[in-house]
């Protein structure tokens, strides 16, 4: 992702609005549009009440009618129970239609979320991305559907009660208007304070997110550095941060509340006082000022806690800007228009006078050239941080290179079909993601559709039998989250089975021994050895001893190819890169024993 992914996003407008929301809204339009017009009656409905006390006051208080003292009161209960109604149906539909837009949104964010490069992962935070793929779908349909219906209801209320208000007295209507247009003077110094605040809170929010997801993944490093005390304080700035935004929020829209309560009680008492002289002069029933307070009161009412729904508002529009900044994001690894599939590498995997960075002008690797053919066995040694990762990387595009090409038979892998691309590869990582669920969903996600026996054989070379005969429920046996319950080289080898599974022309081994200690290494070794038979594949090594058999070595330092040929070659160089390398390790290794 760019480094425009947090920059202030515009407000979100009516129009843009309806342009955005509009093709998500058009499979429920019939709903949507009983919905709201189900809130037309449900807030019009509100006039026919204050309507209702006109003609209760004149002639059952004042004229002493007894005709109209059931009469009424029976009207008012009839109309409540038509307008509860029509309000839980409104608001059932408003609800459906908002929920189903929110999971419908989840769905294309989601979706939207599986096609984005490693690199918007490698720059953003888990927090970050969790509140805008799950938080915000939630914020900016839902929530804001509620809203306009809300809004809407007291839109058609305020038009219904107007009209008493007009029906009874057009001069006290003209001051409650007044009062009105200066009740809406103090919006606009709250929409700009709304517009600046609502985005830190988010992101807060989203920093809160993250901090607990570290934590969660974190424990045994927390746990074993005693970092209770520095992940508390953490956590207690970003909170405490969060506190005093929404602090900031209250005391800066808050005061609208009681301050549109004293300007309402400017109205008030300015229509009792003028509605006095009317009275007096006949111009007016008490039945028509008693209708005008109790419509003008209807009317008043929502105004005092408008702050609130307006802040939610903003939020909802805020919403819509980021959720819709992601599903326009364009990620830069894609299939080209007209891509080439391909089922299999036939001839050669080469890489032409290849350039990557992840930082412009910081070059990771610089101007390697290497052609491997179909069927050997190359493996990459060198430093720690010498690019060896990144050169792997390249072949299935995780990345893509800043200049120079990585080729596939020939082709540029930017113009091969990226799913018929990666279908052609595995890859075992130093440490392999396990999902939530069970050994065997885990080793079937290199097949789905693999037979009992394909994965019976997949365990049998990646050594898994016997572990899988000492457990109780075998192959459905659950791992937990990122397979807890299992040890590094239980692990490693499931790992290697799902590569089995897959069976891939190539397969990319990243370290994947190193973080094993010699008895576990021992037994992936086994695993890995079978893994390679008739593949070519790419294996970086940390233990120089597991690649002495390789058809060739390559010794990348500091992003050039330094050395490359067999061992036997290499370690023949008097002072070469890899024999350095290889004495050093060997040296250690003898140190060990002899301390042992």
């Amino acid at each position: 992702m760019d480094d425009n992914f947090n920059k202030e996003l515009n407000p979100t407008t009516l129009k843009d609005f309806v342009k955005r929301m509009g093709p998500l809204i058009k499979p429920y339009w019939f709903r949507t549009l009983l919905g709201i017009a189900l809130t037309i009656p449900a807030g019009a409905l509100d006039g026919a009440v204050a309507m209702f006390l006109k003609y209760y006051v004149d002639n059952v208080v004042v004229a002493k009618n007894a005709d109209w003292a059931d009469y009424i009161p029976l009207l008012i209960i009839l109309f409540a129970i038509i307008q509860g109604v029509l309000n839980f149906s409104s608001t059932y539909l408003n609800s459906w239609v908002g929920t189903k837009i929110t999971t419908d949104l989840k769905k294309k964010l989601y979706q939207k979320l599986l096609t984005f490069d490693p690199c918007f992962f490698d720059n953003h935070n888990s927090g970050d991305v969790v509140y805008r793929f799950y938080s915000d779908a939630d914020t900016a349909s839902n929530a804001l559907i509620n809203n306009v219906k809300q809004f809407l209801t007291r839109l058609f209320s305020s038009i219904g009660l107007v009209f008493v208000l007009v029906y009874n007295s057009w001069q006290l209507t003209i001051i409650a208007i007044v009062v009105l247009g200066a009740a809406a003077l103090p919006m606009q110094y709250v929409r700009k304070k709304i517009k600046k605040i609502t985005p830190k809170i988010v992101t807060s929010g989203s920093d809160v997110i993250t901090s607990y997801n570290e934590t969660c993944t974190g424990y045994k490093t927390i746990t074993s550095y005693n970092l209770q005390n520095y992940q508390l304080k953490k956590q207690y700035g970003i909170l405490d941060k969060l506190f005093y935004l929404s602090m900031k929020m209250v005391k800066h829209t808050n005061w609208l509340s009681p301050v549109m309560h004293v300007v309402i009680s400017f109205g008030v008492a300015g229509v009792i006082w003028y509605g006095n002289s009317l009275i007096i002069k006949g111009t007016i029933t008490s039945g028509n000022f008693a209708s005008f307070i109790a419509a003008l009161l209807m009317l008043y009412t929502p105004l005092k806690s408008i702050g609130n729904n307006y802040i939610d508002i903003q939020k909802a529009f805020l919403a819509i800007e980021r959720v819709f900044e992601m599903l326009n994001y364009k990620t830069s690894i894609k299939s080209a228009k007209n891509a080439v599939k391909i089922d299999t590498i036939h001839n050669d995997i080469e890489f032409d006078d290849v350039v990557f960075e992840y930082k412009e002008g910081l070059p990771v690797l610089k101007n390697i050239s290497l052609k491997v053919p179909v069927g050997q066995t190359i493996a990459l040694v060198g430093n720690s941080g010498g690019g060896k990762t990144t050169f792997v990387n390249l072949i299935p595009r995780f990345y893509d290179t800043t200049s120079g090409s990585v080729k596939i038979d020939g082709i540029d892998v930017k113009d091969i079909d990226l799913y018929s691309l990666r279908k052609q590869i595995a890859v075992v990582f130093q440490d392999n993601f396990l999902f939530s669920g069970t050994i065997r969903e885990n080793i079937m996600i290199g097949n789905p559709n693999a037979t009992e026996d394909d994965i019976k054989q997949a365990v049998k070379s990646a050594h898994l039998e016997d572990f899988i005969a000492s457990l109780k429920d075998g192959l459905d046996t659950y791992v937990g989250e990122r397979g807890v319950m299992l040890s590094g080289g239980q692990k490693q080898r499931i790992a290697i089975a799902r590569a089995f599974l897959k069976q891939a022309p190539v397969v990319i081994l990243d370290e994947a021994t190193s973080a094993l200690d010699n008895k576990s290494e021992a037994i992936v070794q086994k695993a890995i050895d079978n893994l390679m038979k008739d593949r070519t594949v790419f294996v970086i090594a940390h233990r120089l001893s597991t690649i002495q058999n390789a058809d060739k070595i390559i010794v990348i330092n500091e992003g050039r190819i330094v050395e490359s040929g067999t061992h036997e070659q290499l370690m023949k160089e008097g002072s070469g890169a890899y024999k350095a390398l290889y004495n050093a390790q060997f040296k250690k290794k003898k140190e060990v024993k002899n301390e042992e």
